[in-house]
């Protein structure tokens, strides 16, 4: 499938200048001094796939700023296309709901679908759904996966113990953020036996899936036999196509009294998407390929830069194999920092994100983001050996 993809004609990567990187990316470059470089949001420094962006302009001059559609079908068989030529395996596209993003649609699923026991919720874990299931009234059980672990694969004894004490859904990140984990489709079939022995759910937030690297590859956990009765997915161009700020993630539930569910609820359940964010995921998912396959190339040899940049400048951090996304999880606790990111920030201004925010009470571990140009990261990296060293 891959090398199918990287046959076709490719649109570039472009990488935006700090100035335009300021203006477009407010948040993660604009709440920093102008001495500091950021990367700690998951946002990239690359300007928008012009095809996107073109479609996004077309929508904003016929003036669609209105609400959106509440079913849109188009958008069903956008993903669904997508979803067939990038992974082997497509949904039917009634199966797509749309949400205002991944954290909300994981949000409605549960309070929608899941039972009032507990949500198992695997750790370090993406810092912005912590405390997520407390919102849904549910327990909070983590499955922490020790700093000191070489490989990050979800415990299925432990996953099995935290289902027999009376939790009842798993909240699977997979492509796994920050673990860097696109987990094989033995792992998945694990989980699934897990789950169904207890008779739970599963919510697998695939934002990252798109962004799988060369070596490894993304199985939706839909895609397991067996899973279909029990699961959903949430899904996004968001991540792939630096987009989060136009709002519109799908929801893909396959089971028909889900989807019933989900539909009968009130509309202040699930809405505030962004017609806009509709425009720029189909766009995305239709005509986005060529420069996705672009996108995927320079991850790969940034990928291969840090490594290159760590071995020389930071032997003694460790970093697991990265396989998906753009947030290397990077263990600098050997050189003695407690809090490693604010001393990034203060000695070596390169702001990174603290991992004590993805796994509470570690120390010495930051997520980095490597979606910037090779010079920029060069500096990180030369920045954080002389903050750390």
């Amino acid at each position: 499938m891959r090398a199918e993809r990287a046959s076709r004609p490719r649109r570039p990567v472009v990488d935006l200048t700090d100035e335009q990187a300021r203006r477009a990316l407010p948040l993660k470059w604009g709440t920093v001094p102008k001495d500091v470089i950021p990367a700690w949001v998951a946002e990239m420094d690359y300007a928008v796939d012009p095809v996107v962006m073109e479609a996004v302009q077309r929508a904003l001059a016929d003036g669609v700023t209105g609400y959106p559609l509440e079913h849109d079908p188009a958008l069903g068989e956008a993903y669904a296309g997508w979803a067939g030529r990038h992974f082997g395996w497509a949904p039917d596209p009634e199966a797509v709901r749309a949400v205002v993003d991944v954290t909300a649609g994981v949000r409605v699923a549960i309070e929608v679908l899941s039972g009032p026991g507990g949500v198992v919720f695997p750790t370090p874990g993406y810092n912005a759904q912590h405390g997520l299931a407390g919102i849904t009234g549910r327990a909070e059980h983590l499955l922490e996966l020790p700093a000191s672990a070489t490989t990050a694969e979800i415990d299925l004894d432990r996953l099995d113990a935290l289902l027999a004490g009376g939790a009842q859904t798993l909240l699977l990140t997979q492509p796994h953020n920050p673990w860097g984990r696109a987990f094989t489709r033995t792992e998945l079939e694990g989980i699934r036996d897990v789950v169904v022995r207890h008779g739970a759910r599963v919510v697998s937030d695939e934002i990252h899936a798109p962004l799988v690297l060369p070596g490894a590859e993304h199985v939706s956990y839909l895609a397991i036999e067996g899973t279909h009765d029990h699961a959903v997915a949430v899904v996004a161009a968001s991540k792939a196509f630096n987009i989060a700020g136009l709002r519109c993630a799908q929801l893909v539930v396959p089971d028909p009294q889900a989807r019933k569910a989900l539909d009968a609820e009130p509309m202040a359940r699930n809405d505030s998407w962004s017609p806009l964010g509709v425009v720029a995921a189909r766009a995305a998912y239709d005509h986005g390929d060529p420069w996705l396959a672009s996108l995927v190339e320079r991850l790969d040899e940034q990928r291969t830069l840090l490594q290159e940049l760590l071995s020389t400048h930071l032997p003694e951090v460790r970093m697991r194999p990265l396989e998906a996304t753009y947030l290397a999880w990077l263990d600098a606790s050997a050189l003695g920092h407690d809090d490693a990111a604010a001393v990034a920030l203060e000695r070596g201004r390169v702001m990174v994100s603290d991992g004590a925010s993805y796994a509470p009470g570690s120390t010495g571990h930051v997520r980095l983001n490597i979606a910037t140009s090779p010079e920029r990261l060069t500096r990180i990296v030369e920045r954080l050996a002389l903050a750390w060293t």
